[in-house]
């Protein structure tokens, strides 16, 4: 596709334990696909050896479940056998070091030139296998730029259901690799397509059909987009950010609610509504503590930049996660959540000097009026000393 490869799987006829015979640099990981992990420094070789299609004695290390997810494959085989293994044609391609060739079994170079993303085999039975090649599908699809097959396609919607029994911190893992590698807009639109987005985040896809001409769609597809821009310019993402947005609107509308049944004031509740969030989000796909609490700080910070009167502003922007909260004032101010006057007044106050934020913190700068507290009536008969002078 005249693309560079982001890295290179490696494969081998060797067994794991062979590999390991080979460098005395190697650990074995894995019960369920045993590999190799040759250790260089810092970096590490993964090491695959071919599998196969578990006939005869072998089938003893081949194993799946009753629905037909695979809980052991360490059944291993010639080339040819391992490529019919693979998911798509696509990625049953071989670069052969020997002769600097490339070994095509399953006509993928063929649907590469088609743009055509086709799964190897039954596709029914190869998403039973391991569901998470449905999301797979999707971010190929939308990375690649090209349709997936019609049968490819089709077995989705009658097995979407299985992406339950996947471990939420595989899901984790899968939905940094959808939303984070510069396609994430793309990506979003065809898992709602297929009626996949639910399954990693139904609160989200809960409110989205509720409201989906209202500012949750723009503000998740704002977010993406974002994300996508800064990819392209080569600057860093972050989960917390990528999360913070997708759980946003759900967070927002739970935390009116606490207000309204348990009286409670904003910060509180939208403390409370972050934490029941997380805790519920965690049962599709995890969140490790070191995005959670600063997607978290993202969302508690909302309702404290509403403050641009005394102190309050000089101390806020010092927080460690005041400029992504700030962006994400910026991204709801986009989709017309929050106002476009306070997101350029914050913008205004990083960029003077000391001497000028003083001054646009200032009551009559900020145009508001400085509330006079009521006299305090003395009681009768008691005079005050100015009253004797």
């Amino acid at each position: 596709m005249g693309h560079e490869p982001k890295d290179f799987d490696v494969a081998t006829d060797a067994s794991p334990e062979e590999v390991k015979g080979l460098f005395r640099n190697c650990r074995l990981i894995g019960r369920r696909f045993r590999l190799a992990h040759v250790h260089y420094g810092r970096e590490i070789i993964e090491v695959a050896t071919f599998r196969g299609q578990g006939e005869g004695k072998d089938k003893q290390e081949r194993s799946s479940s009753e629905d037909g997810r695979l809980l052991r494959d360490n059944v291993f085989g010639t080339i040819e056998e391992d490529a019919w293994r693979r998911d798509f044609t696509v990625n049953s391609l071989y670069y052969n070091i020997e002769d600097y060739s490339v070994i095509d079994y399953a006509n993928g170079m063929a649907d590469i030139k088609s743009g055509t993303l086709r799964i190897m085999g039954d596709a029914a039975q190869r998403y039973r296998e391991d569901p998470v090649r449905m999301l797979r599908a999707v971010r190929f699809a939308a990375k690649l730029g090209f349709r997936i097959h019609p049968d490819t396609e089709s077995a989705i919607f009658g097995h979407a259901h299985l992406l339950g029994d996947i471990s939420p911190s595989r899901l984790f893992e899968e939905t940094l690799k959808l939303f984070m590698s510069g396609k994430a807009l793309q990506t979003f639109e065809l898992l709602r397509q297929h009626h996949l987005f639910g399954y990693l985040f139904p609160a989200t896809e809960k409110s989205l059909a509720e409201e989906d001409q209202g500012f949750p769609h723009m503000l998740v597809s704002k977010a993406l987009s974002n994300m996508d821009n800064r990819v392209a310019e080569g600057k860093s993402v972050t989960p917390a950010f990528l999360y913070a947005a997708f759980l946003w609107d759900p967070v927002r509308s739970l935390t009116e609610r606490i207000q309204s049944e348990e009286s409670m004031g904003i910060i509180p509740a939208m403390q409370q509504a972050g934490n029941r969030m997380v805790s519920a989000q965690a049962k599709n796909t995890s969140i490790p503590k070191r995005f959670s609490f600063p997607m978290r700080d993202i969302w508690n910070l909302q309702p404290r930049l509403n403050s641009i009167t005394g102190g309050r502003p000089h101390k806020l922007i010092t927080h460690p996660r005041f400029r992504a909260a700030y962006d994400f004032l910026l991204l709801r101010a986009e989709c017309g959540e929050a106002t476009q006057t306070l997101a350029d007044w914050w913008t205004k106050f990083q960029e003077v000097t000391e001497e000028e934020r003083t001054k646009m913190t200032s009551v009559k700068n900020s145009g508001g009026q400085r509330k006079r507290r009521p006299r305090r009536r003395k009681p009768s008969g008691i005079q005050s000393r100015t009253d004797h002078d």
